[in-house]
């Protein structure tokens, strides 16, 4: 994502950058000048709120994407630690009955 915003900044400003250059050493009148500059300006002031949309709505893609990709792992992770801790009570209750059932035979009736 960070390159292809680097490489569309790039391309928009090269071409602002060599259409203004060719203006304004083409041979033509003040005003005529002036206007293609104007108009260049224009044209190239659109194709950055293009890229700008653009660029917004790859972000905005791509971090709707990488949120429910971590909630998705926060989900499993919780439903292993909650198997995992299933588990560790099941044998502590098994290990218990057992600790029970000797410290019964050293009891006196």
């Amino acid at each position: 994502m960070g390159r292809d915003s680097s490489t569309l900044l790039g391309i928009l400003a090269g071409t602002a950058i060599g259409a203004t250059l060719g203006i304004l050493f083409a041979p033509d009148k003040g005003s005529n000048t002036r206007q293609r500059i104007v108009d260049e300006a224009q044209a190239a002031r659109d194709k950055i709120q293009e890229g700008a949309v653009h660029l917004k709505e790859s972000v905005v893609n791509t971090v709707s994407h990488k949120k429910e990709t971590l909630d998705e792992q926060v989900e499993s992770i919780v439903s292993d630690m909650s198997h995992k801790t299933e588990d560790v009570i099941t044998t502590l209750e098994n290990k218990l009955a057992e600790l029970k059932s000797k410290n019964k035979k050293y009891q006196k009736a």
